[in-house]
Order: structure tokens, then sequence, then C-alpha cells
């Protein structure tokens, strides 16, 4: 089993920064892959960004790449979403999620991840 507990979240202005963290139980951290979904009010949860178990791989959904980077941290059982010029729409409840061990997929369905943390508050003002 594995228990993931984010934190990070909160009030922002449209511009600003948040860097979101995810820490996670259990001594086999390394072996998960790691994402970051968000569910915004009436939406679907959807697919933020993803890093491999072995963090030599990144995924970003279109609409964060290249504002939003996904890293980790094995030797503290983390992993960080940092989120840059940060928009209105960025705006939901944050989600971390674990695969299975050494699982490789496309990393872009909920339905790959087996394990959830409960979520913490984004709000961005505009």
């Amino acid at each position: 089993q594995v228990q993931l507990v984010e934190s990070g979240g909160g009030l922002v202005q449209a511009g600003g920064s948040l860097r979101l963290s995810c820490a996670a139980s259990g001594r086999t951290f390394s072996s998960y892959a790691m994402g970051w979904f968000r569910q915004a009010p009436g939406k679907e949860r959807e697919f933020v960004a993803a890093i491999s178990w072995s963090g030599g791989s990144t995924y970003y959904a279109d609409s964060v790449k290249g504002r939003f980077t996904i890293s980790r941290d094995n030797a503290k059982n983390t992993v960080y979403l940092q989120m840059n010029s940060l928009k209105p729409e960025d705006t939901a409840v944050y989600y971390c999620a674990a695969t299975a061990p050494y699982y490789s997929g496309s990393y872009y369905w909920r339905d790959e991840y087996d394990y959830w943390g409960q979520g913490t508050q984004v709000t961005v003002s505009s």
C-alpha cells in the first residue's frame, strides 16, 4: 500500500507560481511512476503531468507544457509540481497519483494509477 499526501496549494494571482509536493509512504517509492491530475468544479479529472519511476522521462498536458515542471526526489519519497505563469483556468483541486511498481505506459489515463492522494486546492485569481 502507498499513501500519498499533497501539500502546497493555495491562492495566487495570475502570473504567479506555486510548488506542489506529494509525500509518499513506503520504502519502494522509486519503483512507482507518479502523476499529477486536476479537477475543476463541474469537470472531469484531467491529466497534468507524469514522471517515470526512473525519473528519466516526463510527460505533460499541452495546456501546461512550458509552464509546469514535474520532478521527484526518491531520497525524500516526494514528487513535486512546479507551476509557473499560473492562469485562472489552472484553478482546480490537484491530485497526486502513483502507478503499480515498475509500470510503463502512457501515464495519461486515470486507470493507470493505483493510488491517489486527497488533493490540494489551487486557486488562481485574475
